[in-house]
């Protein structure tokens, strides 16, 4: 039967995330628009970002922590595009976003001593065969396949490169062993619910060491530079951002950072998300239609919750008929105004990817998803 309860707020999507419960546009209310972003009181707004960020996640004081140009993808570049070439690099990728990234290394850097270890959509590659000799660059969670890291404990304490970690859809809803990690980067649009266009990265003390002694045999553009006379500019860490940023997207961080903190910090955080998890779990556990793109448990995400059809009726048919079997219950569920954006990612396995990060409540979850078994009930039953 068609379900009669709908989620509060069906917004599933994998970026931009749901905004916190409760938002609206009245949380922006003070907002330094119309001023310069390098006035006193906006810098200080921005470094409010900053600091409420690295308290909040337990960021090391050694650690520096900055706001960059271009979302995720403009930190995880800085951090490829000024770190890399000193020494090899092992590259791994299990979804787009880290194949996006060794596309980057080995192509446009073209750096000849690059090793790249891959695993296909909902496995990792084997971790035991890194080599911490070389620089290591690494999604911790795949935002299109749903599988991460199980933890930090594959990684040396006593390394020789740098690990590049792309964190955008794990930090704020999964524990980070800051010691392992050289550099770290994430988006706003994440975890909690912020706007695009900004990205975040960290450094630790070995990365700063490298950017000072290290320069790149190529040519760095203007918005990738964080070293000036072979020296951090430590003005980037601290509230003097390289390009303009919006005041607007700098009001509603800080307000997804107070909520947070509202709330308990970082283990309500994670615990949200867990939650969310769990529900589907429990869902999956129970149907005879559907199951985890990622089906060890140990290497499941807890945010971008990726889902394969596995009847027999949808798996027996066509790729191309597949695709469009799941759309329509995609397109279902938006008529019926239930759930936004939850078709997997375009590279990635014909399925569903439902988001769980923090901002999203565990009841519009439980919501959602009597209603996808309905909406494939009646897809199959149309065919």
């Amino acid at each position: 039967m068609k379900p009669s309860e709908k989620p509060n707020r069906p917004f599933f999507s994998s970026g931009p995330c749901s905004k916190r419960p409760g938002w609206s546009l009245s949380a922006l209310e003070d907002a330094l628009v119309g001023r310069s972003h390098r006035a006193k009181l906006a810098k200080a707004r921005i470094q409010e970002v900053i600091d409420r960020s690295k308290k909040i996640l337990g960021i090391p004081e050694d650690y520096v922590c900055g706001i960059v140009p271009a979302s995720d993808t403009g930190a995880v570049e800085m951090a490829l595009w000024s770190l890399l070439g000193a020494r090899g690099v092992d590259m791994l990728a299990w979804e787009s976003f880290g194949s996006g990234w060794v596309t980057d290394v080995i192509k446009q850097l073209k750096l000849e001593n690059a090793r790249t270890l891959t695993a296909d959509y909902g496995q990792i590659p084997d971790l035991s065969q890194v080599d911490f000799a070389n620089d290591v660059v690494f999604t911790w969670n795949g935002t299109t396949s749903g599988a991460k890291v199980p933890n930090g404990d594959w990684i040396p304490a006593d390394r020789e490169g740098l690990t590049i970690c792309d964190a955008t859809s794990a930090v704020f809803a999964m524990d980070m062993p800051w010691d392992k990690l050289d550099v770290v980067t994430w988006s706003w649009q994440k975890v909690m619910g912020g706007e695009a266009a900004h990205g975040m990265i960290v450094l630790s003390p070995r990365a700063v060491e490298r950017l000072e002694s290290y320069v790149p045999a190529w040519p760095l553009p203007k918005i990738f530079r964080m070293t000036k006379g072979g020296k951090l500019i430590s003005g980037i860490f601290e509230g003097a951002t390289i390009n303009t940023v919006s005041m607007l997207a700098v009001e509603d961080a800080v307000d997804g950072l107070k909520w947070a903190e509202e709330i308990g910090g970082l283990p309500a955080l994670i615990q949200r998300s867990d939650a969310n998890l769990a529900a589907i779990e429990e869902w999956v556990e129970k149907s005879d239609w559907i199951g985890f793109l990622a089906e060890d448990k140990a290497i499941r995400s807890n945010t971008s919750i990726c889902l394969c059809i596995t009847d027999e009726w949808f798996t027996s048919l066509p790729a191309d008929q597949q695709a469009a079997a799941a759309k329509k219950i995609v397109s279902l569920l938006e008529k019926e105004e239930v759930g936004y954006d939850f078709g997997s990612y375009r590279d990635a396995p014909t399925g569903f990817r439902i988001w769980g990060g923090a901002t999203v409540d565990t009841a519009d979850i439980k919501a959602l998803l009597p209603w996808l078994d309905w909406a494939y009930a009646e897809v199959k039953a149309g065919n």
